[in-house]
Formats: structure tokens, C-alpha cells, sequence
């Protein structure tokens, strides 16, 4: 799940310096106390409370980021729509901010590496995304489909195999996209442990600063030795057309390389793995989809929508002074986006706490909106689409094989999800 196809022409913008006064001087003009960022979930499948109520109050609110700078939280979704689509708002990394406390923060002030284009604006975010757009068309990716089958077919041969109980998380839903987004880009998926286990150090923010130097290091030395086994023989793949192109250095073929590899098993395994929990845990819902299986698409978006994954984030920085919901933010400030506030906003979705499979839910922002929004949308819809209900008909009495409150979830991750769903059927 990086970003859409959808590039609209934006017209370049000056730099504006992040806002570097004391609190007291970034709360000039409000009337509020500024927040922290809500932690602390009800249950596996709700977002923290205190985004509802802020919602209600105010749904674009202060917010103090830990390093004491002061910005804002949007959790309405009307305004984080807006937002996502507003060339006001930049994705620039020196001029961002975590809401939460990250070991590198300083250094990721910088700008972005060449080929990092999710932290980029136009014209450079353009440049590296134009060459991808064409590789992510839903023709594309349906045309995708008997392979994800016979890959999905393979794992649940292999579940079968090894009999109950195991663990679902590294048996079937991190495996497929992993092996999927691997042929696409030409990755060999026997090199899989190296980049998973760097990419959920990346991923885990309680990594420390050693930790992530080190998977750093790792995924570049891993790209630079596939990037120079592909020159020597190249070879029909997503990665070995864009060195064939020749527009990339190995430097941004490692970064474009990374960017589209993490993103695209890492959020799709952690759907399939807390979709599987969440439908477990909703028996009346799994019946309903396993009674009409046409619902499937529907299903698939409520999913997206119930979970957010996306919990943490994203960030905009404002290019110049811009008036959200009654509220100014000025140019500089740093902007969070509440992915889970704005997926359970009941202005957009009616009882949006309920997982409802026959709710048409479209307009969810989990794959963003705008210029950044998801560009591998479409698999991870097509692995989604395919992976429930064959997992389902192949064992109709899967079940939790540990008490639902004994299942670990991924609460200090950037993306969420269970570290493991141990079943049985």
C-alpha cells in the first residue's frame, strides 16, 4: 500500500521552514490546550476512544508532538479527505514531524534519498512515480489473478500438510504477498527472511537507533547485489525494466526497490492476518460472506475501512496558512491525519463501530487520498479478494487456537496488525 495512480498536476511550491517556536508561540491564537496523540486501544479491531470524542469536540485539535513542537490532529473525515488532496500540504520529509516518540526523529529531518518519492513533492515525487503507474493498472493486476490462486492454493496445501494448530500470521498471510510482490519486482523470495526482519525493525518503534541502522544497511547492500546481478543479466520483471530504462541510479533503484517491497507484503499481510481475527471474532458476519459470496468485494473495503491499519499518521506540513474546520493552521505546522478517526467517522459511515460486510463502504481513506494515494491499491485488493474466501471454503471451521485476549497485536508498529493468529480447524 504506497500510492495511487491518481497524480494530478501540481505546480512546484516554495520551501517553507517547519515552525520551530516554543509551544507557548505555536499556540498563539487557540483557544485549546494542546493533546497528545491517542494510544491505548478498547479491544484488537477499535481505535483508541479518545479519538471519538475528539471528533465530536474538535476535529481538527492541537497537538503536542514529542518533541515538544506543537501542531495538529485532524480525525473528521470530511477535513483528512481535504487535506490528502490539497497541494497546500506537502509530503517533504524535512518539513514533518511523528506523533509519536521514534528513536531517529532528528535525523529524518533531512529531505528525503533519491527514490524515497512518498516524501517527496512534485515535480520529484512525479518523476519517480510516472514510471511505476503503468505496473499498477487494475488491468494489470487482475491479469494477476490465476498466479495469486495458485500461490494461495500452494499455502493452504502446505497448512493442510502440516495439520493444526499453527500460526496463520507466517503460514498464509505473510507468505502470499510476499511471494506476489516478489515476482513482480523480481525479488528472490528465498531471500525472504533478510528483508522482512529488516523491514519490521524499520517498522517497529521501539527499535532502537542500532537496530535501525542496521536494517538500513542490510536492504541496501540486499538491493545493491540484486540491482548489479540484474545488469550483468537482465532480466522481466518490474525492477529489472526500470534498470533497463536507464532514468534511475542504483541508488534510487535500491530506494523505489525498498519502497515497493515493504509496502507491498507488510500492509497486506497484516489485513489478512487481523481480517481472518476480525471475521473470527464476528461469526455473524463471517456466515453472511460465507452465505452470499458475491459480498466479497464489499467485504474486503469494510475490512479495510474497520481495521485502518494506517494507525499512526500520515503527516502534511502546511505550505501556507490554510483554514480547516474553522481552524488556521499556519504555514509550517505539521499536520496529523487520523486514518481511524476518519474510517469510523458516523457523519461518513452510519454505526461505524459495527463491522457491517454488506456496508458499501468506499470512501475509506486507508489507501489515502490525492496525490499520495496508494499506489498498489489493487493487489492488495485482488490478494484480499481471493486469499478470505479460499482460506475459508479450504477449512469452514477454522477457529482461534488461543483465547482471542492471548492474541498479540502489533500496537507498536507503523502498521497494525497481530504478530501471530495461532488457529486451528
Amino acid at each position: 500500500m504506497t500510492e495511487s495512480t491518481a497524480e494530478p498536476s501540481v505546480p512546484p511550491v516554495p520551501r517553507v521552514e517547519p515552525s520551530t517556536g516554543s509551544p507557548a508561540e505555536s499556540t498563539a491564537g487557540s483557544s485549546t490546550e494542546a493533546i497528545t496523540f491517542p494510544v491505548g486501544r478498547p479491544g484488537p479491531f477499535d481505535p483508541p476512544e479518545r479519538l471519538a470524542s475528539l471528533r465530536e469536540e474538535r476535529p481538527v485539535a492541537r497537538l503536542a508532538y514529542p518533541d515538544g513542537r506543537i501542531g495538529w490532529l485532524v480525525t473528521g473525515h470530511s477535513a483528512v479527505r481535504a487535506i490528502l488532496a490539497d497541494p497546500r500540504f506537502s509530503s517533504r520529509r524535512e518539513l514533518l514531524n511523528v506523533p509519536v516518540p521514534f528513536p531517529l526523529m532528528q535525523e529524518m529531518r533531512g529531505p528525503a534519498e533519491p527514490g524515497m518519492f512518498i516524501r517527496m513533492d512534485p515535480p520529484g515525487h512525479t518523476r519517480y512515480r510516472k514510471p511505476l503507474t503503468a505496473q499498477f493498472t487494475v488491468r494489470r493486476m487482475k491479469g494477476l489473478e490465476p498466479r495469486i490462486r495458485e500461490i494461495t492454493r500452494e499455502r493452504l496445501d502446505a497448512m493442510e500438510k502440516a495439520g493444526p494448530p499453527l500460526d496463520l500470521v507466517s503460514e498464509f498471510a505473510l507468505p502470499i504477498p510476499s511471494l506476489v510482490i516478489c515476482e513482480l519486482l523480481g525479488v528472490p523470495y528465498a531471500d525472504r527472511d533478510e528483508f522482512q526482519h529488516a523491514t519490521s525493525a524499520l517498522l517497529n518503534l521501539e527499535s532502537s537507533p542500532e537496530e535501525i541502522h542496521a536494517a538500513l544497511a542490510g536492504i541496501a547492500s540486499f538491493f545493491a547485489r540484486l540491482i548489479a546481478l540484474k545488469r550483468a543479466d537482465p532480466t522481466d520483471d518490474l525492477l529489472g525494466g526500470l534498470i533497463e530504462d536507464g532514468e534511475l541510479t542504483d541508488e534510487e533503484l535500491r530506494n523505489v526497490g525498498f519502497l515497493l517491497l515493504a509496502a507491498g507484503h507488510e500492509t497486506t499481510a497484516n489485513m489478512l492476518g487481523l481480517g481472518t481475527f476480525a471475521l473470527l471474532e464476528h461469526p455473524d458476519q463471517l456466515a453472511t460472506l460465507r452465505a452470499d459470496p458475491s459480498l466479497i468485494d464489499n467485504a474486503v473495503e469494510e475490512l479495510l475501512r474497520f481495521l485502518s491499519v494506517i494507525h499512526i499518521g500520515p503527516t502534511r506540513a502546511a505550505l501556507e496558512g490554510v483554514e480547516v474546520e474553522g481552524e488556521l493552521i499556519r504555514a509550517g505546522e505539521v499536520v496529523t491525519l487520523s486514518v481511524p478517526g476518519a474510517n469510523r467517522d458516523p457523519s461518513r459511515f452510519p454505526d461505524p463501530d459495527r463491522l457491517d460486510v454488506t456496508r458499501s463502504a468506499s470512501g475509506h481513506l486507508t489507501f489515502g487520498h490525492g496525490l499520495h494515494q496508494c499506489l498498489g491499491q489493487q493487489l492488495a485488493r485482488v490478494e484480499m479478494r481471493i486469499a478470505f474466501p479460499m482460506l475459508f471454503d479450504r477449512f469452514p471451521g477454522l477457529r482461534l487456537a488461543v483465547p482471542a485476549d492471548q492474541v498479540a497485536v502489533r500496537d507498536t508498529m507503523t502498521i497494525y496488525g497481530v504478530r501471530a493468529l495461532p488457529v486451528a480447524w
